[in-house]
């Protein structure tokens, strides 16, 4: 069975990326990595703040697009929820 993560990448700052990924361990390496110029790089966008995972790939994707229209306020409260002092969830994972 496929595994698809809708994911929130921020920074100390707390400027946010949405983004969707099959795995999401290498995603997370790359970013933290700074393999992939753009958006994540520029801003330094190293930690993972709040993810969620779909069994299908429409719904990961169909996730993502609705969180990236929400207001900022929206997207800070979804990341709280799970994540209140917006500790890195990926700092102990063995990347």
């Amino acid at each position: 069975m496929n595994e698809y993560f809708v994911y929130i990448m921020s920074n100390q700052s707390r400027t946010l990326y949405i983004g969707v990924t099959n795995d999401l361990e290498r995603r997370v390496l790359e970013h933290k990595s700074k393999l992939i110029k753009g958006f994540t790089s520029s801003y330094n966008l190293t930690m993972l703040a709040w993810y969620d995972s779909f069994s299908d790939i429409n719904q990961a994707i169909e996730c993502e697009k609705k969180i990236k229209g929400w207001r900022r306020s929206k997207k800070v409260t979804l990341i709280e929820e799970q994540n209140p002092r917006w500790e890195d969830l990926a700092e102990n994972w063995q990347l």
